[in-house]
């Protein structure tokens, strides 16, 4: 695995928009005021031409210029880490044009972003053999004060920590519109773990992180840029240590999307899952809730899985190295995460 140069002191930031940009309200104001802060902290930064257009469908622009932005930012001298500016719809589409020979034949770049991101936080190390970071997109660093989040997240980029943990507290309503661009989280619910088996009481779990959005990673499966396979042979030796959470998905929909995964042969060295709590939390349907969605289909494998953890559509959710190893401690409501190179 190859572990990109941390993002020095007044380093450069390189802003992209894979997915769609910030541009409009709330997160166009959320991106400038994001750009201010980094600045005051003596980081350069350096935007793409997508970062503020929403000229695409889906995505910012036309796949063709996403994907080249792609591969001009991780070709740049002047960048030393990369963040998307925001989230999306269909940037699956930029793939045909994101050249993933040069990005492997280039020095390693940090690259940074969350939900449908996953797109480049998951193929840069299935395809690659690149660690990147699923983690918060440009706009989130505007908000007033930071969360504890941002500070993870930046402290990644700069190698200052490899350690995080869970919050405790999390968002199910927010305040934040084009009125109130810069607004914080509203963490006004207790984080509560979910653990299968349920009387795992302590859980203590190292294998090769690899997950994010499954409403993404369930639409790749199958294609041509489904590499897991391999991959999973690859690192054989330590196993797959799995984070996944869900965006649009319903309980129905998890279940569908865990149960393809697992017939493509994805769970097959997995030591342990890590669930976030999906965007339609606590959702029953015809007498399936989001736990059952998930331990009917993977619960066969006998590892633990830890769910409604700090990840996921209702913040905060913590950044992690995709790609590297990690090493997961769950007890009561507490969940610590530290990374290891490797």
């Amino acid at each position: 695995m190859r572990y990109p140069n941390n993002l020095p002191e007044s380093g450069s930031l390189g802003f992209i928009a894979p997915s769609f940009g910030c541009a409009v309200e709330p997160y166009r104001s959320a991106f400038q005021n994001g750009l201010k802060r980094f600045h005051e902290m003596g980081f350069q930064t350096v935007l793409g031409p997508n970062a503020f257009s929403g000229q695409g469908v889906g995505i910012s622009s036309t796949p063709e210029s996403c994907g080249r932005e792609v591969n001009d930012f991780f070709s740049r001298d002047d960048v030393d880490a990369i963040m998307s500016c925001g989230g999306g719809e269909l940037m699956c589409t930029i793939l045909d044009f994101v050249d993933f020979d040069l990005l492997r034949k280039k020095n390693p770049k940090w690259f940074m972003g969350f939900s449908d991101n996953t797109i480049l936080t998951f193929l840069l190390p299935t395809l690659c053999d690149t660690a990147a970071i699923y983690g918060p997109c440009a706009p989130a660093f505007g908000m007033e004060p930071w969360h504890p989040v941002l500070w993870d997240a930046l402290h990644l980029l700069r190698g200052v920590s490899n350690r995080i943990q869970g919050y405790g507290h999390f968002q199910l309503e927010g305040g934040k519109d084009e009125d109130h661009p810069l607004l914080p989280y509203n963490t006004t619910e207790q984080t509560v773990l979910k653990f299968y088996p349920e009387d795992s009481g302590d859980i203590r779990i190292r294998g090769r992180l690899l997950g994010g959005c499954l409403d993404v990673l369930s639409n790749l499966s199958g294609t041509v840029y489904d590499q897991v396979n391999p991959f999973i042979d690859r690192y054989r030796e330590d196993g797959i240590l799995w984070f996944l959470e869900a965006c649009d998905l319903n309980v129905f929909d998890i279940r569908r999307s865990l149960w393809k995964l697992d017939q493509s042969g994805w769970f097959r060295s997995a030591r342990g899952f890590l669930i976030g709590r999906p965007l339609h939390y606590h959702q029953d349907m015809m007498g399936l809730d989001q736990y059952r969605a998930v331990t009917d289909s993977i619960g066969k494998y006998g590892v633990p899985i830890i769910m409604d953890a700090d990840l996921g559509h209702l913040p905060p959710s913590m950044p992690i190295l995709c790609g590297a190893i990690g090493e997961l401690h769950a007890r009561g409501n507490a969940l610590a995460l530290r990374f290891l190179r490797g």
